[in-house]
């Protein structure tokens, strides 16, 4: 309903690789979101505060409790009342009538903070979503890099052997050698640490949903694809829907019915009292009844009658703060997005498949003893660093993406990418 983040569209869009194991599962950011709405604890704690809330809610329906009474008078003094043969006895039936709608009212806020724990817990719920797709988002950023590292390595090995043959040779000395291995087992150790980091960032998934021995593998997603979004005006529209704003309604009616519950207990109630008499001197019965009302009970409430008129008449300027705090966070994210992006593409189409044309001309002229092993080796260093880059801006779009859509409920979807430079190896 709310939440398709614009990372379900990029990963659900790339096969299922089938091809993987099949003693490992496969998780695809759906499954990643049921386990979380299923098990997380947080979501779960609502269920218990509902429990509170109807609990808190029936007694909110109960009226004032009759109260059952009995006296003795004139009994154990002294005289004529010594023992019990001059006492009377008097049996009561008492409580309280509720003037003003004091339950009506009673009733009205019970059920307005029953009502709204609903949107309450929608909203957690989203943020939950959105971290589990900065999470997956995040082991697909790990294999990713780990495809880089390979890349990298598919070049050095290219690099060490041919500087092999040239120190065979004898065209080249053996620092040559010695430098592209060494500029070898560096690529190793990136491939070796985006490994790790790819572990780390499945694990940090999975205790999500308190999976504590991840077996899962990831949709292999393809972070590059990004789709084109709506200008930020049209963005900014829909923030009206967002649950940080539509919660103001749901706090406005529980508000007001605080101050009408604050306004009606301003009208006093009466206490009444009716009951039978035993009288003993004359072995007779009568009637005995009382009312009681308070006073000075409008002046007693108006602390809470003006307590609750603030808090009304706050919550507009609550709402407006809200609405510029996401205003500013969508226009932040927004921003990042469009300069990633753009970043991504650029890098893309102008500058990789440049750098993999100078890369294939060194290597020709390295081999041919036409230039140096440091041109050859730079440019294959300056070809790695610019596909990080490329990475690096991709996902600082994924990541605004994924807020973007958690702020408005849109859901954008990428079409379909053609193989980019870096990301296949």
């Amino acid at each position: 309903m709310w939440l398709r983040l614009a990372a379900i569209a990029v990963f659900a869009a790339a096969p299922c690789m089938q091809a993987l194991a099949q003693s490992r599962e496969i998780l695809t950011l759906d499954d990643a979101f049921a386990r979380v709405a299923r098990s997380h604890p947080d979501l779960r704690l609502f269920d218990g505060q509902r429990t509170v809330l109807a609990a808190e809610s029936d007694r909110a329906h109960l009226r004032p409790p009759l109260v059952a009474g009995l006296a003795i008078e004139n009994a154990l003094g002294s005289g004529a009342t010594r023992g019990f043969d001059e006492a009377e006895i008097s049996l009561t039936l008492a409580g309280v009538l509720e003037r003003g709608g004091k339950l009506d009212a009673r009733r009205t806020l019970a059920q307005t903070r029953i009502d709204a724990l609903a949107l309450q817990r929608e909203t957690r719920r989203l943020d939950l979503l959105a971290e589990v797709a900065r999470r997956y988002l995040a082991v697909t950023a790990a294999q990713q890099l780990r495809r880089i590292a390979e890349l990298d390595i598919a070049q050095r090995q290219r690099t060490a052997a041919a500087a092999r043959q040239r120190l065979a040779a004898g065209a080249s000395p053996e620092s040559v050698l010695l430098t592209a291995q060494a500029a070898l087992a560096r690529a190793e150790l990136d491939r070796d640490r985006a490994s790790q980091r790819w572990l780390s960032s499945r694990q940090h998934l999975a205790a999500l949903w308190g999976e504590r021995e991840p077996l899962f593998e990831v949709v292999a997603g393809d972070p590059l694809a990004l789709p084109a979004i709506a200008d930020f005006a049209v963005l900014a529209q829909l923030l009206d829907e967002t649950p940080e704003l539509a919660r103001f309604a749901d706090e406005q009616r529980l508000r007001e019915a605080r101050l009408q519950l604050a306004r009606r207990q301003a009208v006093p109630d009466l206490d009444w009292q009716v009951g039978i008499r035993r009288l003993q001197a004359g072995d007779e019965v009568a009637l005995i009844g009382s009312l009681a009302i308070p006073l000075g009970g409008a002046r007693r409430a108006q602390p809470d009658i003006r307590a609750a008129e603030a808090e009304l008449a706050m919550l507009g300027i609550e709402r407006e703060a809200q609405g510029l705090a996401l205003y500013s966070t969508l226009a932040d994210a927004h921003g990042r997005y469009r300069a990633a992006q753009l970043e991504t593409a650029r890098l893309r189409a102008d500058i990789l498949p440049r750098l993999g044309k100078a890369e294939a001309a060194a290597e020709r002229a390295y081999r041919a003893g036409a230039s140096s092993y440091l041109e050859w080796a730079q440019l294959q260093s300056e070809r790695t660093s610019v596909r990080r880059q490329q990475l690096e801006a991709a996902l600082e779009a994924q990541g605004a993406l994924i807020e973007i859509q958690r702020l408005t409920g849109q859901a954008f979807v990428a079409g379909p990418a053609a193989p980019t430079e870096g990301t296949t190896p």
